[in-house]
Formats: structure tokens, sequence, C-alpha cells
């Protein structure tokens, strides 16, 4: 009597099983929308200019002399909405017809394409205060230290490769101090790496010597996208959006006492994020927008999903930079 087995059922066993679940990647979280002062009242138009004005001066006065009339300083800071971006998929009837994910690729577009809008929105905002701005003008000059009231606003890591140190937040406080920021909401966004330096700083795991970071071991430094605890007064949070400035030698400077290179430095920023001197202003002129339709020449479904925007460094005085390398730990 003829039984069924695996040697003779060879046909009736399906040799590779497809699930009905589609695989998608990782995404980080976006944050840096918050630390930007966003322009409402720009009604028309892709270019707004605010004008600004100095401060008085002083002078001494001679009794029955004539007082000396000063101007005050005027200047101009011009914004432009420079940024157009789209992302756009189809998917033809016959696909749609013949393919088992067909449904869930096509209702996967819109999301997907928002989302690829986002990050680039992210990337543009981090980029802002440096010398890859989209807008010039305001941002920082590369390969220097953009010396702000006499103290360092862009410089190395001073730790071995230039790994971030603990002493480079001091600094940076030291130097948004000088430039008159408020040294209230102060806020770090740094690369992982950099977290991890910190989280692996023998002066800070060793409780002894400094009690208040007790915990770490345990806990680590960050929850979500930020840390558990400041350090200096920063709130630091991580960003896998900072830019990648490429190999930079910053000239010698105040922080600094010698020409430093940094290979594929990464930008990590500080400031105040107290919302009267945020240092970055930006303007949504259209919020990712989806126009769908069916085309019946090509037979098939279109999605594109479009966003304006524009983002401009505001308050130079207030923004740190601090280049680390990209692969330092």
């Amino acid at each position: 009597m003829a039984s069924q087995t695996t040697a003779n059922s060879t046909l009736l066993i399906r040799q590779e099983l497809w699930s009905a679940q589609l695989k998608e990647i990782l995404r980080d979280q976006l944050d840096a929308q918050r630390w930007v002062d966003w322009i409402t009242e720009f009604p028309d138009g892709e270019t707004l200019t605010i004008p600004s004005v100095g401060d008085a001066i002083t002078q001494d006065i001679t009794e029955n002399q004539a007082v000396r009339y000063d101007p005050l300083d005027t200047g101009e800071w011009q914004f432009v909405i420079d940024q157009y971006v789209g992302s756009a998929h189809y998917i033809t009837k016959k696909a749609l017809q013949d393919s088992f994910y067909g449904q869930q690729v096509q209702a996967s577009f819109v999301p997907k394409e928002s989302r690829a809008i986002l990050e680039k929105l992210e990337t543009d905002i981090l980029k802002t205060p440096g010398p890859d701005a989209d807008q010039s003008g305001t941002s920082q000059t590369t390969a220097d230290a953009n010396v702000v009231n006499n103290y360092d606003h862009r410089y190395p890591a001073t730790g071995t490769s230039n790994v971030m140190a603990v002493e480079d937040f001091a600094y940076a406080k030291l130097s948004l101090k000088k430039a008159n920021v408020p040294l209230t909401q102060l806020v770090a966004i740094v690369d992982p790496n950099v977290a991890y330096t910190l989280e692996t700083t023998a002066n800070i795991t060793n409780i002894s010597n400094n009690p208040q970071w007790e915990g770490i071991i345990e806990t680590g430094l960050t929850s979500n996208m930020r840390f558990i605890r400041n350090v200096y007064g920063f709130d630091v949070y991580e960003s896998n959006y900072l830019n990648n400035t490429g190999n930079e030698t910053v000239a010698n400077s105040v922080h600094h006492t010698a020409d430093t290179t940094v290979t594929s430095g990464i930008e990590n920023l500080l400031f105040s994020a107290e919302p009267s001197v945020l240092p970055i202003k930006g303007l949504m002129r259209q919020l990712p927008e989806v126009d769908a339709e069916y085309n019946k020449d090509f037979q098939r479904e279109e999605y594109v999903t479009t966003a304006r925007w524009g983002t401009k460094l505001y308050r130079p005085e207030n923004m740190i930079i601090i280049l680390t390398a990209s692969a330092a730990l």
C-alpha cells in the first residue's frame, strides 16, 4: 500500500512561503522643528526682509559744549523660501491586478513620501547654522573659529582624536554668556557617538567623583532622544541627522592654541532655546500636501507629495558648533 512521504510529495510541498506582512525599515525620531522660530506673518512672496537697529552709545559731556548726536547702526536680515521638495510614486493597474502586495504598497506611498520630506526638513534645519547652509549671510564660516565678543563659536572637540569632552560644554556656556545670550533652556543636539563618549567617561561613571551622575550605569544617559541628566546646564539630545561638514582645519583661536583638523566632522549644535532668542528662523509656505490621480493614458495610480519651506540662522551669537570626528568614540 503506497503512502505519502516527503520523498514522493515534493510537488505538493511549497518550497518557499511568502508572508502577508511587509517588513518596514526602522526610522529615527525627528525633533528639530521645535527649535525653530517659525514665521507666521508672511502671506505671499518668497523673500522677507527684517531691518535691525543697533544699540546706543555713550559720550563724555563737557559743560557748555554741544553734545554729539550719534546715529544708530542699522542693517537688515533677508530670508528666502528656497526649498521646493517633492516625492512621487505610481503603481500600474496591471501591477495591482497581479501583485499580492500591490494594495499594501499603494497604501504606503503617502506616509512614506511625507516621511521622506520631513527627513529632508530635519536635515535642512540642522545644517542651517553651518557653512553648508542653503542660505548664506549669517551662517558660520568654514575653517574659522567664528569669534563673537572674543570667544569661539565654532571649534573642534578637545578630547583625544576630536572626541567631545565635558569641558567643551563648559566653554560653550561661557561663549554664549559672553555673547549676551540668556543661559536658560540650554540645548545641545549631539551625534550618538558623543552620547556614548559621555556615558563612558571615567570621571562620570565613577560615582564617588560626581554623585549627581549616580544611576548612569543602570539607566544610561538618554531616554528616547533626550538625556536624563544635563551637562553644564545643557539638556542633551541625540540626532542622526546632524550635518557632516567633511574634513576641516580650524585656525588657532581662543579655545585652540594650534590649527586643528577634524576628519569627516559632525556639527554638534549648542544654543539657548529661550523662545525670544531662538537662533533659527523658518517658514513652511506649504506643509506636505498630497496630490493623487489615476492616469488613464499610462493606466496607473499616481501619488505626489510636495512641500515648500526656508530656514536661516537669525542669531549667530546664539549658536555654538562643536566639531567631532564622525568615527570617534
